[in-house]
């Protein structure tokens, strides 16, 4: 019993003599510590492995994001805001607004072209700088360019579709700095303000199309607002009626002082024809 009482009290004061030591107490804490952070770095990494079903890991995030380049256009431009062609608008002017049929008599008067003895509807709007010198013309929405043409009434073309059915045409452009199949964003140079024959009047400029479902839509009602906002709302009009509005403006067209012939509109499918026949039989 005695030389069992004397082991204890040897174990008793080697611990006494081991906690007295200035080091042994901080040690003894950082250890604790360590293992502590140890078993928490454990627990929350076996979590993250074993996801539960229907959970998305991080990798699938990451390969979602990989998809095609059309998909993360789309996915882009809804959080956009209709831009405008010059970016700046501080020094412009707008030569040709678009020919609106809620508008007064006024301002549809203003908005018509007159070319080749035809009056033609203008589906876009026209802008160039005061000083009447060239700019840069931007992307107004991001999207994927699907047509570039050299077009000399219409003073070259760019057109970029954002999904969805909305694209913006870029015409009366010079310099152009895109190809069919480049994908664009919002603010990017893509041309340069030209000119064009169908709007000659208006020197260096860009004619500025939205279009949503291949109808054309005045861009003065969704500058600085949602894309999604044209994205998701049904088009109002369809392409036949732009021609029935084409075939009224006829009608209505007046004649040109001095000229005995009578202008027409630029029309393109028969049911225009007949109308016309018919108003002049």
């Amino acid at each position: 019993m005695r030389e069992e009482e004397k082991k204890r009290m040897s174990q008793k004061s080697g611990m006494r003599r081991f906690l007295s030591k200035r080091w042994a107490l901080p040690a003894i804490y950082l250890a604790a510590a360590a293992i502590l952070l140890t078993a928490v770095l454990w627990f929350q990494t076996d979590k993250e492995d074993v996801a539960a079903p229907g959970d998305i890991s991080k990798h699938e995030v990451k390969d979602t994001a990989k998809g095609t380049d059309q998909e993360a256009v789309e996915v882009n431009s809804k959080l956009e805001h209709f831009g405008t062609p010059m970016g700046d608008m501080s020094d412009s002017v707008v030569k040709k607004d678009f020919y609106d049929k809620k508008a007064s008599k006024e301002e549809q008067e203003k908005a018509v072209l007159f070319y080749d003895n035809k009056y033609i509807m203008n589906k876009g709007i026209d802008l160039a700088k005061k000083d009447g010198k060239t700019f840069d013309v931007v992307a107004a929405v991001s999207g994927k360019v699907i047509s570039v043409k050299e077009d000399s009434l219409l003073g070259n073309v760019i057109e970029i579709d954002s999904g969805k059915g909305i694209t913006t045409s870029y015409q009366s452009v010079t310099d152009i700095a895109v190809k069919e199949g480049d994908s664009v964003t919002q603010g990017q140079a893509i041309a340069k303000a030209g000119q064009s024959l169908l709007n000659e009047e208006a020197g260096i400029h860009v004619h500025f199309e939205i279009r949503k479902d291949s109808v054309a839509v005045n861009p003065n009602d969704y500058f600085q607002k949602p894309v999604s906002s044209l994205m998701e709302s049904k088009a109002v009009e369809t392409k036949s009626d732009e021609d029935k509005e084409n075939a009224t403006l006829e009608n209505e067209a007046p004649t040109e002082e001095g000229s005995s012939e009578e202008p027409s509109v630029d029309e393109s499918s028969s049911d225009q024809e007949n109308t016309k026949t018919d108003t002049q039989n």
